[in-house]
């Protein structure tokens, strides 16, 4: 009994490989017209290909050896009674073999080996892909270069082959029973427009570089002719003409009509020299335009689309007339924009669009950034148990040039700076005492730039820290306008502590505090230094004119305070 179940075993095990291992024939066509000099040393390689079963060489009509140069080399050949064209020869060899996998190779190549047909075949053996069509480097190509890529990317946008006319190919028959053989050179180039539409795997295969027979000039105008013709034939029959001219023309407009909505709505909220209702027309004439274009590139579309396979269709659609959809986002975008800007109140729409301030320094004043992005901001109440403090995004901050744990006095009151709650970065949390003396509300929008006028002769408290035992604080009043300020240098025991720019008055008085209590002052002019000492520590106030511009207007009262 043992026995009979190790054969059962085994018997399954075989059954199991061989299905995993499934036979796959393979064919090759080689389509010859006259090439009686390289014919048989192409067959001799393909001959070396372990898994080829079968060879024909289709005679197209040649009035030299070829055909019999191929038979001596070992293959079958069938022939035609006169030149029919590579793509007849082609169909021929395909109708007559029963196989799985068929690879179309060029009789006049001279240094082909076992590796190119290999490469061609295996990807497709493997299940990769279900065509492979080859790209190899070589002298000519102009035929491709000059006709048959401007056409395809035109036409067929999403090919992008490197060698869409490479002549030699390989696929499963299954596959190729949908595709439409052209008669003549245009064979090739329909055979990758026909994959592409139909959704067909195609891989391009790099198999070096070979050498053949330069076509004379002739011969070249002979193929142009016939690949623009099928090009343009497979254009019209898969309705890339219709989608260029009839949707080309409808998608266009409507981008003019989205065109004349977005330059409506921009000239409502923010050009003051256009009249309302200029802006208003302009935005209602786009609107009409743009529905009306939209709808009839709609309508065009679903019947293309019925008429035709679908393939990578919407991804040429769509990579053809890419302006259109990013016409539709901006004006999303915008219109997303204004609604968010919207408030109703008692039976009052207001529609108050706050943009993002670029903020970008010229000059050489010291910032963290050069160039950032800010605002706008939103008003919200102070966190509970806040009452005294003032949480402010870190862009606010940077235009009043403020800092966590500064203070700044509101109608005499002090409230400490901090830093914005997570997922609150456009967000100022004031107290409500701040928010009446500042006349704001929560849930107000307000622009970075409005920012200096809102906190306007507001003064500031701002720490500079050394060490943890010496630091000093300067006092600023804010201003509502950047006017020329100069820079100063702070050295503490000949080691500088910190920059700061800001506005001075010229032969103004200037108190300097240590430990919270007077210890000097000083005239402030242009380029002028103030030095001094005090228990063992040696400081020194350098001051230079720059071409800065400040918010900051600095205290004559205890201008800076020395913690000394």
């Amino acid at each position: 009994m043992s026995w009979f179940l190790v054969i059962i075993v085994f018997l399954l095990a075989g059954l199991k490989t061989e299905k995993a291992n499934e036979y796959q024939k393979v064919s090759v066509i080689i389509p010859a017209f006259n090439e009686e000099d390289t014919v048989a040393q192409v067959v001799g390689v393909v001959k070396k290909v372990s898994f080829v079963d079968e060879i024909i060489v289709v005679n197209d009509g040649s009035s030299d050896n070829t055909e019999a140069e191929a038979i001596k080399a070992g293959a079958r050949v069938i022939s035609h009674e006169f030149n029919k064209g590579k793509g007849e020869a082609l169909h021929t060899g395909y109708k007559e073999v029963e196989c799985d996998i068929i690879a179309f190779i060029d009789a006049d190549i001279y240094n082909l080996t076992s590796s190119k047909v290999e490469a061609m075949i295996k990807p497709i053996l493997s299940g990769k892909t279900d065509i492979t069509k080859t790209k190899f480097s070589r002298a000519s190509g102009r035929v491709t270069e000059l006709t048959a890529k401007p056409l395809l990317n035109f036409f067929f946008p999403e090919i992008s082959f490197e060698q869409p006319l490479s002549g030699q190919f390989a696929a499963r028959k299954e596959i190729l029973k949908k595709i439409n053989f052209e008669k003549d050179y245009g064979v090739d180039v329909g055979i990758v427009i026909d994959a592409d539409v139909l959704g067909i795997s195609i891989t391009e295969v790099d198999i070096g570089a070979i050498e053949h027979d330069m076509s004379s000039l002739s011969d070249l105008n002979l193929m142009a002719n016939e690949v623009v013709r099928t090009i343009i034939n497979r254009a019209n029959k898969y309705g890339r003409v219709v989608m260029i001219d009839d949707i080309g023309y409808y998608i266009r407009m409507s981008i003019v009509g989205l065109s004349l909505v977005i330059l409506g709505l921009f000239t409502i909220f923010f050009v003051k020299l256009v009249p309302l209702t200029v802006g208003i027309m302009i935005s209602l004439i786009g609107l009409i335009m743009a529905i009306y274009y939209i709808i009839k590139v709609v309508i065009k579309s679903i019947v293309m689309f019925k008429k035709i396979p679908r393939g990578n269709l919407l991804r040429s659609f769509i990579k053809i007339h890419f302006p259109m959809i990013i016409s539709i986002i901006v004006l999303l975008l915008m219109i997303s924009t204004f609604l968010g800007a919207a408030h109703f109140e008692n039976g009052v729409l207001s529609i108050e669009p706050n943009s993002r301030n670029l903020i970008i320094y010229a000059d050489d004043t010291p910032n963290d950034n050069s160039i950032s992005v800010r605002g706008p901001y939103k008003i919200d109440a102070a966190i509970e148990g806040e009452s005294d403090q003032i949480r402010m995004p870190a862009d606010a901050m940077m235009t009043l040039g403020i800092n966590i744990n500064d203070t700044i006095f509101i109608s005499g009151e002090p409230y400490m700076i901090n830093e914005t709650r997570y997922g609150e970065s456009d967000v100022l949390r004031l107290p409500k005492e701040v928010q009446k003396d500042l006349e704001l509300e929560p849930k107000d929008v307000i622009q970075n730039s409005r920012l200096k006028e809102i906190f306007e002769e507001a003064t500031v408290s701002h720490s500079y820290r050394h060490n943890d035992s010496t630091a000093f604080k300067e006092k600023f009043t804010i201003s509502s306008r950047n006017k020329n300020a100069s820079v100063y240098e702070v050295f503490l025991d000949n080691v500088s502590v910190a920059n700061s720019t800001g506005i001075f008055k010229n032969e103004s008085s200037y108190d300097i505090s240590v430990n919270g209590e007077f210890y000097t002052s000083f005239d402030f002019k242009e380029n002028s230094n103030k030095t001094f000492s005090y228990e063992g520590h040696d400081v020194s106030i350098f001051f230079k004119d720059t071409n800065s511009t400040s918010i900051k207007h600095f205290v004559s009262q205890n201008f800076i305070d020395f913690n000394l």
